[in-house]
């Protein structure tokens, strides 16, 4: 039985209770929904007008309202071949991708999982370029109704891709509405009360849904086994972030010593999006102060600017281990009082500061709170 997801006649328009195609141009302007839906992506992922990649983009996808900056939109790599780095995961999805285009089906559903800024919204650009079809793009905390995600739906066409960013945020109606859409490529939708009510039975063409989370344990159990592929994101090593570096200078048209390379990767903490902030940074500290030029010493300076030494540690971090160290003598301390010792929030400790200094073994946390280990101490007794 069809759950009721709460829908009113006004919700769907005029839909039709018939099969929606990619090319029912009447049938989609019946309901509301043109024949471009909410977050449509062929204009962020068609690279075939090089001159377009210059300029800026708006993820009208990812429900935020926000304008891709000129710099995201060059540095982002547009195939999969062109990635550096996460190389198990990338030699998975090719034999996925090769053997889903020889058999001309779509794709497994995939699941991309792992910190912020590793690449999974990178690969859900790529993924549908290597398949050759459009990509919707949407974000979990702003589909807040099954309503919400129908025209997503409705939109996508035979073997075109649906990426849902920080999917496990996603509401449970709407996660449940979800199952029979990746399972059977239709949703059943209850309309009106009681003896007045009717069922829709919409068929969907066959997509692939990919999506990205930064807390794959959030995901209920019956929503993480319908994806065909599960894949973990790790943090890249400092060879490949050096590679990273010196492609992505040259796409800035930038030049850059090997040496200022490795010395941006040393201090960006095994991401890629912080080595590329960190370079953005650079480049314009080297056209203010010196030629343009980047080398060892100029790449020095402009990062201690910033309070980045060379461990990848910035202020924040270091007045952390400070606090710990000298307030608590070091540890075992809860977060709320680091928290308000810092004068910062506890969600800003636990969700940014703390992830890097307990990979680096500088803190670790007990049942009783936070300490601080041998290598942490040393540097929270130094002045920051």
């Amino acid at each position: 039985m069809p759950r009721d997801f709460g829908w009113g006649a006004g919700d769907l328009g005029m839909v039709r209770e018939r099969k929606i195609g990619p090319n029912d141009e009447e049938d989609r302007d019946d309901q509301g929904l043109g024949s471009k839906g909410p977050g449509r992506a062929d204009e962020t992922i068609d690279d075939s007008d090089s001159d377009q990649a210059d300029k800026p983009t708006t993820d009208k996808g990812l429900g935020l309202g926000s304008t891709r900056s000129e710099n995201d939109a060059v540095l982002r790599p547009k195939r999969i071949d062109e990635m550096i780095g996460q190389r198990e995961v990338m030699e998975v999805l090719k034999i996925a991708i090769d053997a889903a285009n020889k058999r001309e089906d779509p794709l497994g559903h995939i699941l991309l999982d792992g910190p912020p800024g590793l690449g999974k919204t990178t690969f859900a650009v790529c993924i549908p370029q290597e398949l050759g079809v459009h990509v919707e793009m949407a974000s979990g905390p702003s589909l807040k109704a099954p309503k919400e995600i129908l025209p997503y739906l409705t939109n996508l066409q035979r073997r075109s891709v649906l990426f849902i960013d920080e999917i496990h945020r996603l509401p449970k109606p709407v996660e449940e509405f979800l199952y029979t859409a990746m399972e059977d490529f239709r949703v059943d939708i209850v309309l009106g009360e009681g003896v007045n009510a009717r069922t829709l039975n919409l068929k969907l063409q066959p997509f692939t849904l990919i999506g990205a989370t930064t807390r794959a344990g959030m995901l209920s159990g019956p929503l993480r086994d319908r994806f065909h592929i599960r894949q973990h994101l790790s943090y890249y090593n400092e060879e490949d972030l050096v590679k990273i570096l010196e492609r992505n200078a040259e796409k800035l048209r930038v030049e850059i010593s090997h040496d200022a390379s490795i010395e941006i990767a040393k201090r960006s903490r095994g991401t890629p999006r912080v080595a590329n902030g960190r370079l953005l940074w650079v480049r314009d500290y080297a056209m203010s102060k010196s030629d343009g030029r980047i080398n060892k010493d100029l790449t020095k300076k402009a990062l201690e600017m910033l309070g980045i030494d060379e461990l990848g540690l910035d202020r924040q971090d270091r007045k952390y281990l400070e606090t710990i160290s000298r307030v608590f003598q070091g540890g075992p301390a809860g977060l709320e009082a680091i928290a308000h010792t810092m004068g910062v929030s506890s969600d800003t400790l636990e969700d940014e500061v703390e992830p890097f200094l307990l990979r680096s073994e500088m803190i670790i946390r007990t049942q009783r709170g936070r300490m601080i280990t041998g290598i942490g101490l040393k540097i929270g007794n130094a002045k920051g």
